[in-house]
């Protein structure tokens, strides 16, 4: 016979107890940040209904890569149409959560409401699904171009952590500058649960973007990129301090991180910090600490910084 492994009931913890303390717990919380009566059943998005947002949106813009696996290509706009539809009111839904929830807070922070309703932010977020695309495009060739073990653009999409945490950042990007923070901060966060790639939806980046490996980089909320930049694995464009008001508290919204100018290589292990400007066609070598900013088309790494142009000159001297 199997033996009976299960502990006594008398071992089990006293489950009454610990309700009355967690409610206890949760009564202090809300009582110090002024939230003792929250309406409804719930008042913020839900991360797993952004989740399903998500998957649906990469569908939608790569069906015959990342849709479903029977879908034949004569039914791409009718899967396309069907899923959109489906995403989009899943979105209103969460858009709206999120705006009552800041226009309560707004409320009682005696401060102006706000200027958009929900439909039209979905509405604006839905037409620039386009443009959203175009970007990617470009960012799965520069990876394609700039990697030799890429052997085509069908797998960059499929397989590289730094084009999926794109597609996320992306669409974080423009439901952040569309005024829904809070679900495109969930959106970022889901990529960088499965990659290990932390872009803020705040950050800009353009064009041509190419992140190798991507395992640890983290590109903070002010941060700046132009066109056709690299960077490897555990680079980190942060900030070098935080302003703090009178109590202490951080200050928001203050720029705070790097720009990176066109045509920038950043190699593994660089830390940037600060509002420092990395200029045009610099290269950061691995594991460089950079606090100042970096003339263009300089190399800098542990040992030394050096113009591209003084290097060419010694080599053909």
């Amino acid at each position: 016979m199997t033996a009976d492994l299960s502990p006594p009931r008398d071992d089990f913890p006293d489950i009454d107890a610990v309700v009355r303390e967690l409610a206890a717990a949760r009564h202090d919380w809300r009582s110090a940040h002024h939230r003792l009566n929250e309406p409804g059943p719930r008042e913020l998005p839900s991360r797993e209904r952004v989740a399903e947002i998500v998957e649906a949106l990469r569908g939608v813009l790569y069906p015959m890569r990342l849709g479903p696996a029977d879908l034949r290509q004569e039914h791409e706009n009718r899967y396309v149409a069907l899923t959109l539809d489906t995403a989009l009111g899943v979105l209103l839904e969460q858009v709206r959560l999120e705006l009552a929830w800041e226009a309560r807070h707004i409320a009682a922070e005696g401060a102006a409401p706000l200027p958009r309703g929900a439909e039209a932010i979905v509405t604006d977020f839905a037409n620039g699904l386009s443009d959203i695309r175009r970007l990617l495009d470009t960012d799965v060739l520069a990876a394609f171009n700039a990697d030799p073990a890429a052997r085509s653009v069908d797998e960059v999409l499929l397989c590289y952590p730094g084009i999926q945490a794109l597609i996320h950042y992306r669409i974080a990007h423009r439901l952040h500058l569309l005024g829904v923070p809070l679900i495109a901060r969930m959106v970022s966060e889901l990529a960088h649960g499965a990659t290990g790639i932390d872009i803020h939806p705040g950050a800009t980046i353009g064009e041509r973007f190419f992140i190798d490996h991507g395992t640890g980089i983290v590109i903070g909320a002010t941060a700046i990129i132009g066109d056709r930049v690299q960077i490897y694995q555990a680079v980190t464009l942060g900030a070098k301090s935080f302003p703090t008001d009178a109590e202490g508290r951080a200050i928001k919204g203050a720029p705070r991180h790097p720009i990176v100018e066109d045509d920038v290589v950043i190699y593994s292990g660089a830390t940037v910090l600060g509002r420092v400007t990395i200029g045009q066609g610099a290269v950061l070598g691995g594991s460089v600490w950079v606090t100042e900013d970096v003339a263009p088309h300089t190399i800098v790494s542990q040992a030394r910084m050096r113009s591209v142009g003084q290097a060419e000159e010694r080599r053909t001297a």
